[in-house]
Formats: structure tokens, C-alpha cells, sequence
């Protein structure tokens, strides 16, 4: 499991203090000892069953993170589909009720199968008598006596109560000394809402867009401060309220325009969204659509997805989140989707269907991920990709035949070579439009709306089979302005270049490299429709069996 706590040596100027995780407000004096501790929010699990002890967190961040799981609110997965155990010869099981008897304080974790106090696990001395650690860290599982969880509030003086009074008193911002240090005047205040709308305004337009925040240079003396700063100026511009509260009116320690202030609310926003998508699923079934990559530095990050029927009775994908993982393996990646799900109240429990590719961690009869959720639920069923199956089924075949994966070979080495620089490319298009013209004016093709567009040379790719078909039709369109390009490159290149096109000309002009070139342009020409049928958002199950139908006997007449 992942530290929670971040700790960074550099210390920059502290932001003022928010009260909530994630906040970036300095723990110590830079002089201190200590350095200063960050948490991000995304770390901390909502399953008790996973958590660590709070005197295991940093002492100066201790009540922020009591805080963040005070306004979180106890887990509760009331949909979940709670296991039976055998109690003195009988089945037991938790009560779902007891959330609403208990419901301020009452946790369940579905890792361990085990009812928590929320208040107790974040209040309660290691050494306070009262309750054992039943409640905090070992969990209660004594379905038998339902009795106990009332025995376990007791009387005002109680552990509990005294418990719950603490998350009062801090939960009450009144009584907060920080809170207390950072009061504002009454105009400051009447301000800070307009402040905060206009930057989370600007942020929202550019995750909206896909846009970059900011720009190396971000000075006053910059023509181009970055998307975040040049939008924050249209706003304030077609607005006297917001231009008299933000950048150089805003006061300097409190501009809200810093980096840390920006992933603050971009989480907010991410928080909000997944919320939103969970209250829109609320109790009703759904599939996940998972997918493992790594980023630009190399981190292995895997992408969720939820397919659902709307309240509405059509059918939604969203997409629910990146998370990064350990590593790839089947026990990680599940481990990973529970924690997320559980974060926002879902369960593995209400999966109906799973969609992964084909990678032995995924959908192995044994270890893979497939295996795994279906052990725990039967009716979470596997679907493979329709489009990936064909896919696979096409290269497996195609590599079989020696020619055929001999031409490939060839295909990606002519898009290596004369298309490997921007200078080529152009060479080639001047000796394609040359070519159009000449034709043209003998009369061999027509003119007209949409023919004889500019083509370029293609790249196969393993991952996308349908790029291997556009490959070579654009090929087979431009296969002599090829020619005459690869023939100037072996003029005029150097000896390394002259060797490799020369034996790409002397393949090119090989009988067997075109007999296969336009027969595999013929082949994955039948199966490119059914291919991108096979990718529709609603499969038409009738119209791809109809297709499928259509293009065996079509192929077999092919062979």
C-alpha cells in the first residue's frame, strides 16, 4: 500500500490554510527541523479494513486528517452484498440497518468483513479503557450480538461519547485556532466567493478543453503568462467584480492563481465528477472497461471505465478515473479497483460484466483479473473486445504466412525510409500531384468532389488492425510516386540510406510483393466493415451476425 504521507526538502512560500486535505499550508517554520509534510486525499482509503492508525501520521497534520474523514463521512456500502458466516452453527451476517441506527459513526469494511467506529478510530488514546480495539483496528465481527454496538456508545462519559465530542469540536470551525489566526476582514470575505468562482470558472474552461495551465514563464513582464492567467484576465476584463478581487487587486498572500492552489481544484473537480457519476448509477448494476499503460514517466497508471443503464434506460460509459498501480499483476489491479469503487460507494458485488484485452493478467483462466472478481461474483461476466478478437485472429493468421509477414516487413520499412523526415514527405506529395496531373491529362482517372485527395504514407501499427488496411490503401494509391521518391533517395542519399532503398525498390518491383499487397488490401477490405461494427458503442447483435454472414462466404469466393 502506498505512504500517505509525502514529505519534500525544497520549502516554498506557504499558501493559506484551508482546513482541508491536500492543502499545501506549511507545517513548521522553514527553520524548523522537520520538513514539511504534505497528504494527498486520493491516498486514504475509504475501507477501514485499510487503513493505518492516526498516531501513525505526521503530529502537525493529525487533525487535518481526521477532519478529511469526518467531512468524507463513514463507510457505508449499503448495497453491498454483505457474506454470511457460520456463528455457533448458525449463518450470520451484518445488518444493513444498523447504518441507520448508527448511522453518524458506523463503518463496514468489505476487505475484512467487519463493522468499525469512525469516531473512535480517530479520537480513541492507544491506552483509553473502553471498547478494546473491537471498534478501532481489529473490527467487530460478532453478528450474534447486534447488542454490543449499542453497549459500545455507553454512557457520557464513555470512550465513544468522549469520541464524538472531539470530532464535534473539530468539525466546529469556531473553536479552530488556525481558523482563528486567518480571520479576514468582512469586505475580504464578501470577496473571496467572487475570487474563488472566477478561478475555478478558469479551470473548469481549460479541463473542459484538454488545455495546458501553464507556461514556462509566467511573469509580469511575459507576452503569454500561461492559459490559466490569460483567461483569468478575459474574465476580469468583461467584469468589473471579478477584476477588483484577482490578480494584482487580490491580496498577495492570497492570489488563488499558485500551482498547488490549481491541483487543488482540478481534484475538486475530479472528486465532484466521480461523485456525480455515482449518484447517477446510485443502487443499479454495471460492467467495468479496464485498461493498463504507462505515462510519460514511465508509471504504470490504469484507466476505469463504468458502463450502465441511465435512469433513462440508455445505455452510458464514463469514465471514472486513472489510478496509478504498483505494478500489473492480477491481485494488484484488483486490489486497486475495490479501493476505488469503495471510495464512492460501489461494490464488486452489483458487477455485472467485465471488458479488458487480452493480456494474461487480465483474462487468465487461472491468476488474471477475470478469475479473480469472478471467484467473488459470479454474474460479473468476462467479455473480450469484438473488435480485439478480430484483430488478434487476423494478425495471428497474417503472420503465419511467410510472404504475407514479409510484406508487412517491407510496408513499415518504406514508411521508414521515404517518409521519414518532413523534407521527404513533401518530395513525395510534389511527385504524387505531379503524378495526378499527368494522369489526369490522359485521361486515366476523373476529377471530381472528394477524389484524388493528398495521401500520405501510413504506419501499421499491432495494436490498431484497421491501420494495416489504411496502410495499404494508400499504397496501392500512391505506389508510384513511391517508386520514383525511393529511386531519387538511392541517388542522392547516403550509403546507408542508398542500401536500404535499393532493397525496398527491389522488393517493390518482386511480383510476389504486389500479388500480396493488393490481395491483403482485398482481404482486410471484407473485414473492415465488420471491424468497425464490431466497435459501435451499441452492438447492433443483428446487423453484426448479418455481416458476419455476408463476409465468410465473400471470403471463401476470395480464396
Amino acid at each position: 500500500m502506498k505512504k500517505f504521507l509525502v514529505r519534500t526538502q525544497n520549502w516554498k512560500r506557504p499558501l493559506p490554510f484551508t482546513g482541508e486535505i491536500g492543502s499545501t499550508a506549511a507545517s513548521n517554520h522553514p527553520n524548523a527541523k522537520h520538513a514539511r509534510v504534505e497528504i494527498d486525499s486520493d491516498d486514504m482509503p475509504s475501507d477501514p479494513g485499510f487503513r493505518r492508525r492516526i498516531s501513525e501520521y505526521y503530529p502537525n497534520v493529525q487533525d487535518r486528517v481526521r477532519r478529511a474523514y469526518l467531512q468524507k463521512g463513514p463507510c457505508q456500502p449499503v448495497n453491498h452484498i454483505f457474506p454470511q458466516t457460520i456463528i455457533n452453527g448458525r449463518l450470520r451476517r451484518f445488518n444493513p440497518s444498523w447504518f441507520a441506527t448508527y448511522r453518524p459513526w458506523l463503518e463496514y469494511s468489505i476487505h475484512k468483513d467487519a463493522a468499525y467506529c469512525l469516531y473512535c478510530y480517530l479520537f480513541k488514546l492507544q491506552n483509553e479503557e473502553g471498547g478494546g480495539d473491537a471498534f478501532t483496528s481489529e473490527g467487530f465481527r460478532n453478528w450474534k450480538k447486534g447488542e454490543k454496538l449499542g453497549s459500545h456508545v455507553g454512557g457520557p462519559t464513555s470512550a465513544h461519547n468522549k469520541a464524538r465530542e472531539k470530532a464535534d469540536n473539530l468539525l466546529n470551525q469556531k473553536q479552530s485556532i488556525q481558523t482563528s489566526l486567518s480571520r479576514q476582514t468582512d469586505r475580504s470575505r464578501l470577496e473571496y466567493p467572487t475570487h474563488l468562482n472566477a478561478s475555478v470558472e478558469a479551470i473548469r474552461y481549460l479541463l473542459r478543453h484538454g488545455l495546458a495551465f501553464r507556461v514556462h514563464d509566467e511573469s509580469l513582464n511575459s507576452t503569454n503568462q500561461g492559459n490559466f492567467l490569460e483567461f483569468l484576465k478575459v474574465l476580469s476584463n468583461n467584469s468589473d467584480a471579478i477584476k477588483g478581487v484577482v490578480l494584482k487587486n487580490a491580496p498577495e498572500n492570497h492570489k488563488l492563481t499558485s500551482p498547488d492552489i490549481q491541483k487543488y481544484i482540478v481534484r475538486a473537480c475530479a472528486i465532484e465528477i466521480s461523485n456525480s457519476i455515482a449518484s447517477e448509477l446510485g443502487d443499479a448494476c454495471f460492467a467495468i472497461m479496464v485498461d493498463e499503460s504507462r505515462d510519460m514517466s514511465y508509471k504504470e497508471q490504469m484507466a476505469i471505465v463504468l458502463r450502465y443503464v441511465d435512469a433513462r434506460g440508455r445505455v452510458v460509459e464514463r469514465f471514472f478515473g486513472v489510478v496509478h498501480v504498483a505494478n500489473t499483476n492480477a491481485i494488484t489491479l484488483k486490489a486497486t479497483i475495490e479501493a476505488m469503487l469503495a471510495k464512492h460507494g460501489l461494490s464488486l458485488s452489483r458487477l455485472r460484466g467485465q471488458g479488458y484485452d487480452g493480456a494474461t493478467n487480465m483474462r487468465g483462466e487461472f491468476n488474471g483479473l477475470k478469475t479473480l472478481i469472478l471467484k467473488e461474483n459470479k454474474s460479473a461476466f468476462y467479455i473480450h473486445c469484438f473488435a480485439h478478437q478480430l484483430q488478434l485472429a487476423l494478425v495471428a493468421v497474417a503472420r503465419k504466412h511467410r510472404e504475407i509477414d514479409s510484406m508487412f516487413h517491407t510496408v513499415s520499412n518504406i514508411s521508414n525510409v521515404v517518409g521519414a523526415s518532413a523534407k521527404r514527405r513533401d518530395i513525395l506529395r510534389e511527385k504524387h500531384a505531379l503524378r495526378i496531373l499527368e494522369v489526369l491529362e490522359t485521361g486515366e482517372i476523373q476529377s471530381g468532389k472528394g477524389l484524388n485527395q493528398e495521401l500520405v504514407l501510413k504506419r501499421p501499427g499491432d495494436t490498431r488492425w484497421s491501420s494495416h488496411y489504411n496502410a495499404l490503401v494508400n499504397l496501392v494509391v500512391i505506389y508510384a510516386s513511391v517508386i520514383k521518391d525511393t529511386e531519387t533517395i538511392e541517388e542522392s542519399a547516403y550509403a546507408e540510406k542508398r542500401a536500404e532503398a535499393t532493397a525496398i525498390l527491389i522488393q517493390m518491383r518482386c511480383f510476389e510483393f504486389v500479388f500480396c499487397l493488393h490481395l491483403m488490401r482485398a482481404v482486410l477490405g471484407l473485414t473492415f466493415e465488420l471491424s468497425q461494427a464490431r466497435q459501435e458503442k451499441e452492438q447492433d447483435i443483428v446487423n453484426a451476425i448479418e455481416l458476419v454472414r455476408i463476409e465468410t462466404p465473400t471470403s471463401g469466393d476470395e480464396n
